[in-house]
């Protein structure tokens, strides 16, 4: 099974989800290279879009009134990026319990100049009913598309 990777591209589920940006000035922070929250926006905005990539926009989301939230994001630097530099994000699964209901998520950022690995986001986070306001099990549609996400080489099965 494939599923759209953005901008064209198509990939097998059992690889790392992708995606491309360039550091941004408001990704700036005073030393000139990207910021702390700048790296945990870039993950969030790599999940959301392997969510749309998958069949769930944003607006789906909304109107089943559910949501992926953050309990735990842990940020871990390497090197540099730099004002428009380019660069990719990875996406795997380090862990998940078997409904999906809660997961830890890997985002691994490297230079596309040198391939150079920068910094590492590793978020746990859980599925949200918005009206009840407690964790769910997601649709199985979701907690499947999530399940199929390559997993880390250190991957290990999460308790619920």
């Amino acid at each position: 099974m494939t599923v759209s990777a953005g901008w064209g591209r198509t990939r097998a589920m059992a690889e790392p989800y992708v995606q491309e940006y360039r550091a941004r000035w408001a990704d700036m922070d005073f030393n000139q290279h990207m910021r702390n929250a700048a790296y945990l926006g870039v993950a969030e905005e790599t999940r959301l879009r392997f969510l749309e990539s998958g069949g769930w926009t944003m607006a789906e989301l909304y109107r089943r009134r559910l949501g992926p939230v953050v309990v735990e994001d842990l940020l871990t630097y390497r090197k540099e990026l730099r004002l428009l530099e380019p660069f990719r994000v990875d996406m795997a699964v380090a862990a998940i319990t078997p409904d999906a209901r809660k997961m830890k998520v890997r985002n691994r950022f490297f230079r596309s100049s040198d391939a150079a690995a920068c910094a590492t986001v590793e978020s746990i986070i859980l599925w949200f009913d918005l009206e009840a306001r407690r964790t769910i099990v997601p649709p199985p549609e979701l907690g499947q598309l999530w399940l199929g996400l390559a997993r880390t080489e250190d991957f290990v099965r999460m308790e619920g």
